[in-house]
Parts: C-alpha cells; structure tokens; sequence
C-alpha cells in the first residue's frame, strides 16, 4: 500500500510499487514530478522530474527495493520530443486518422497527435505507471488518448500511422520493432520513427524527415543540446 510522509505526500515502502492501485501510482507520480512545459513541444506539459524532485535522484536499486521499473514515463526522451514537434508542425500526418504510439511512456508523441486533431490515438506501454502517466498528461492538455498494455509486437488492427519514439537502444528490441513497423509501412500505414542517434536505429533502411537541436538533460544524455531527427519507411 502507498504510506504518506511526514509532510503528507504519497511515498512507496519497499517492494510495494507493483501492487499500487491506478488511483495510488497517479498519487505517487504527481507527489514525485512537476508539471511543467516539454522543452522542445512547450505547447505540452508534462509530470516530469527533474533536478527538484526526488525521483530524479533515486537510483537503480532503490527504485528496485520500492518495486518501480525504471521510471522512463518522467522523463521527455530526445526522440520523443522530436517526433511530437514534428506532428505538431505537421498536423496532417495524424489529421483525422487512427494513431498508434508504441512505447509510448509519458504519452508525449500521442498527446502531440491528439493536439494535431487524430481521430484516435493508442498508447501502448507495458508499464503500469507509464499507463498513469500518460491519462495525467493527457488530462493537463485536455486531450483524450486510449493507454494500453495489451499491444503484442506484430500486431496490425488496421493504424491508419503509427508513431515510435526512443525505440532503437538495444539491438533484438530495435529489430522487432523495426520489422514490424516495415510491415506497417508496407500494408499501408504512415510509420514515423523519433530518434537522438541511438546505436541501433536502422538507417539503412530508414529516409530523414526532419532534425531538431532537441533540449535533453546532460543527466539522461552525453550532452545537453541533443541533434534528433524524425524518419519514415521510403516509398
């Protein structure tokens, strides 16, 4: 169960975050983030952390004591913000269709497409906190978006575009996900992929559509002004 501190604020004891209820992890996620601007889509807020919030300094073990995944869902990846300033500039590519955004975490990329006017936008994360944070966030920007859990790599329930962000940092994961979305692409889906440069992201089969000098946090990258691109299929 979710303990208060002494200040009142949502806390996790030790082994707890995977038995949280929703209602407990969307209090424990707005206790531990800011609400605040993207910093290369400013048109949407995110619960984020930061350098001033607790989340940001706890480390790997004792995110696994309190039983919290990696918490990827706080923080706005170069290649998501990228992807979301290009559907943001570009509405047409989601204007009216039925999106999918994979791996969605703070649901940036499929709030951005909400914004762009989609007709429906899935969120797919496995993560149950990410799914949280994606209804808060897209609650903040007053859109609506369909979190969910259940998506299986190759599957196809007909996407007029699907969205991948921050997908290719290690090589099997990047592998699927690029076959699949090639599939996509090739039954007749708009694929756009978002990414910062990643080891695994396969160029060579892959065009550019647009590159961004994206603001990232020297703490989450090599650098603090990150050169990140959008790509798509060719043909």
């Amino acid at each position: 169960m979710i303990t208060r501190s002494d200040d009142g604020l949502p806390t996790l004891r030790s082994g707890d975050g995977l038995r949280l209820s929703p209602g407990d992890r969307a209090a424990f996620i707005v206790a531990e983030t800011r609400l605040a601007p993207t910093p290369h889509a400013p048109e949407i807020c995110l619960h984020l952390a930061d350098e001033a919030t607790e989340l940001w300094q706890k480390t790997e073990d004792e995110l696994g004591e309190i039983g919290l995944p990696p918490p990827f869902w706080a923080f706005a990846w170069a290649g998501g913000q990228a992807l979301a300033r290009y559907i943001l500039d570009n509405p047409e590519t989601v204007a009216g269709k039925n999106v999918l955004d994979f791996a969605s975490g703070s649901g940036l990329v499929a709030i951005a497409a909400a914004k762009a006017g989609a007709a429906r936008v899935e969120a797919c994360d496995i993560d149950a906190f990410a799914l949280e944070s994606m209804r808060l966030n897209a609650a903040a920007n007053g859109v609506r978006i369909f979190p969910r859990d259940d998506l299986a790599i190759g599957a196809d329930e007909g996407w007029d575009v699907a969205l991948a962000g921050d997908v290719s940092y290690e090589q099997d994961m990047a592998q699927a996900v690029t076959d699949w979305l090639e599939a996509l692409h090739r039954r007749g889906a708009r694929v756009l992929i978002g990414d910062p440069g990643r080891t695994y992201l396969a160029r060579d089969r892959l065009e550019q559509v647009a590159e961004y000098r994206v603001p990232v946090s020297r703490a989450l990258e090599d650098c603090e002004i990150k050169r990140s691109s959008v790509w798509r299929f060719p043909g």
